[in-house]
């Protein structure tokens, strides 16, 4: 019997002749074959590498164009409207160049490898509006939110229009809240005319008006803390229209003014997001916002866990200028009102009302040369800073900024520190006015029955004895004497300014450590 001979596919496969495709002719051996084409991931990776340098922030990764405006973009994110992600300048370059639209597959794998690639990037500041000088600490940059990169150089000497060095000079950091600003313009009449232009559009009292600009003029300082405006008037003032007009000036027209957020993890974010933080119609003032508004003006961090992670953490760090408008915030603590600007709108007589679109027409027309006049301003007191300085012996709490207004008083032959110090005591007034335990001490210190030479005795001693007085019938009064001791600290400072003392001593008795009141009348 025979059998059929076994299948061999290997043996089959070798015996097979290569037919020729119809029309082709066959290659001849040794013809090189065509270079495959790379990846389009690899291409998207090599544009990034070959166009950007790459910076972190904050930990989070950067790109900035090497043939571009010196403005960074920031790799994670699709879109970022302002100033485009690297994913969004990846495909424009594709589209534009290449005729091609690379797919999400390769933009995500060329972003993935840029990505780990900037982990070695260096550790960089990169400023958002404001910035100073890397190499001249009296110079000062202030970025116009223009495509192009233009910025302002702000020295003593004066200022000019210029990009900053890709390399040494500030690198901006940019988002939705940074508006485009117009290109200064210096007024025929100097800078007198220019703040002319700004006094006729909003309408500041004469005492307000010299804070205003000397609060402008500290935001365009960066890292210095900065009062915390707060526009007031009556109904009819144009408080909310002003805020936007005033914190324009440098934050781009039609600046937000934004509701008060819920929570601090709100605030920290669109803190962060904008140069000014401008909040609008307050009508009181929770105590996490007042505490908030403290950090922010001398500078503050939020830390916050990652997404979908539970061992990291996202960091914010920020100093802002703040910019308050409302009819009453109420009962102020004695921290915020040390840190407060009050800016008095007087009511707009009919005849000089003028409608919204007329309003925003003209501000827009004069906000060139308004903000012209202020660069020309500050170059002027940023030169007299230094001798503003060692003039002034007597400072508050806010010190940059009283040497600010000497500064500006000299130059402009104004008296804003003396009307920043009137509305000072003016506030420490409202905090005494609005607080309990100091109201009841000055009722105490101010009637015939407190000793001339001053009272001493026991936390409890004073907890018993101002309760007495009517303390302990009144809605709020402390329960302790540990929660009368907490109330009398938070005032203190402003106690001391009415001449009230209110001090542990080194003596003690057998009831506790003793404590010392005294009144000195203010002159």
């Amino acid at each position: 019997m025979t059998h059929a001979p076994i299948f061999n596919p290997v043996a089959a496969a070798r015996s097979v002749v290569p037919f020729p495709r119809t029309g082709a002719s066959a290659e001849p051996p040794g013809t090189p074959k065509p270079e495959r084409k790379p990846p389009q991931a690899e291409l998207l990776r090599v544009l990034g590498q070959n166009r950007f340098r790459y910076l972190r922030h904050n930990g989070a990764p950067y790109a900035v164009p090497h043939d571009g405006p010196p403005v960074a973009v920031p790799l994670r994110g699709t879109a970022h409207s302002g100033s485009g992600s690297l994913r969004q300048h990846l495909i424009r370059v594709s589209v534009i160049e290449n005729n091609c639209t690379p797919s999400q597959s390769a933009l995500a794998d060329a972003l993935a490898a840029l990505d780990a690639l900037a982990m070695s990037a260096p550790e960089a500041e990169l400023p958002l509006r404001i910035a100073a000088d890397p190499d001249d600490s009296e110079v000062t940059w202030l970025d116009l939110g223009r495509p192009d990169g233009e910025s302002v150089r702000l020295a003593p000497d004066g200022w000019t229009l210029t990009l900053p060095d890709p390399e040494t000079g500030p690198v901006w950091r940019r988002s939705k809240l940074v508006g485009r600003l117009p290109r200064p313009d210096r007024p025929a009449g100097g800078w007198q005319a220019g703040i002319e232009e700004f006094a006729a559009l909003l309408p500041f009292t004469p005492q307000a008006l010299p804070l205003a600009v000397g609060w402008l003029l500290a935001a365009l300082r960066p890292d210095i803390p900065r009062p915390v405006a707060y526009l007031t008037g009556e109904q009819g003032t144009g408080k909310s229209t002003s805020g936007q007009m005033l914190a324009g000036i440098i934050e781009g027209p039609r600046a937000p003014l934004r509701q008060a957020p819920e929570s601090p993890r709100d605030l920290g974010p669109t803190t962060a997001a904008g140069w000014v933080l401008a909040l609008d119609n307050l009508s009181g003032m929770p105590g996490w916002l007042s505490d908030s508004l403290c950090r922010i003006v001398t500078g503050d961090a939020q830390v916050t866990r990652a997404l979908y992670t539970d061992d990291d953490v996202n960091v914010l760090t920020y100093q802002r200028p703040v910019l308050l408008t409302g009819i009453d915030l109420g009962a102020l603590r004695n921290d915020l009102a040390e840190r407060m600007l009050p800016l008095e709108l007087q009511p707009i007589p009919r005849s000089k009302r003028r409608t919204a679109g007329a309003l925003w027409a003209a501000y827009e027309q004069a906000h060139p040369r308004i903000l012209g006049a202020l660069l020309d301003l500050a170059a002027a007191v940023w030169a007299e800073l230094p001798r503003a300085a060692a003039e002034l012996t007597e400072r508050p709490r806010l010190a940059d900024f009283a040497e600010l207004l000497h500064a500006l008083d000299r130059v402009a032959g104004w008296h804003s520190l003396d009307a920043f110090n009137r509305a000072q005591d003016t506030l420490n007034d409202a905090v005494l006015d609005g607080h309990l335990v100091a109201s009841a001490l000055r009722a105490w210190t101010a009637s015939p029955t407190f000793p001339v030479d001053g009272w001493s005795g026991t936390m409890t001693d004073l907890h018993d004895l101002l309760g007495d007085r009517g303390g302990k019938f009144t809605k709020g009064w402390p329960q302790t004497p540990a929660i009368l001791s907490a109330r009398i600290r938070q005032v203190a400072p402003a106690l001391r300014s009415r001449g009230i003392h209110v001090g542990r001593t080194s003596g003690s008795n057998k009831n506790g450590k003793l404590w010392a009141v005294t009144y000195t009348p203010a002159p």
